[in-house]
């Protein structure tokens, strides 16, 4: 049964990846990975919103981890997009925004999941 759960979690997760991506693709096309970059972002606000209330303070059901962190937040982050819009902005001559994409993922998705809980921890 968990791993239904963790498999439902991640179909929902990879179609909102794909969601995300389909309302932002317009903006800057491929000049710029900026649905990755949104979804990495929003992913660890998310997890870091989950993880207090479900591992830290136990408010939501511990079965929901497996739904919710490793299915849902698992598929729609996905870091090896990440990788892959990095190199391709690399191999493509784009040196800076590959360099700027690293920065802004690593810092605001850092600072999502920070964030994140310390907010929820004062709720």
């Amino acid at each position: 049964m968990q791993w239904l759960v963790v498999a439902a979690g991640g179909a929902l997760g990879a179609m909102a990846r794909f969601g995300v991506n389909l309302l932002v693709f317009p903006l800057l096309g491929n000049r710029f990975p900026l649905g990755t970059l949104l979804v990495n972002v929003a992913g660890s606000v998310l997890m870091g919103v989950f993880y207090v209330l479900i591992i830290e303070r136990g408010i939501l059901p511990a079965a929901l981890r497996d739904l919710l962190m490793v299915g849902f937040i698992g598929a729609f982050t996905t870091f090896s997009a990440f990788s892959l819009d990095t190199l391709a902005l690399w191999q493509n001559g784009h040196l800076a925004l590959a360099g700027a994409y690293v920065f802004l993922s690593i810092v605001l998705c850092l600072a999502g999941t920070l964030v994140a809980i310390v907010l929820t921890r004062l709720l």
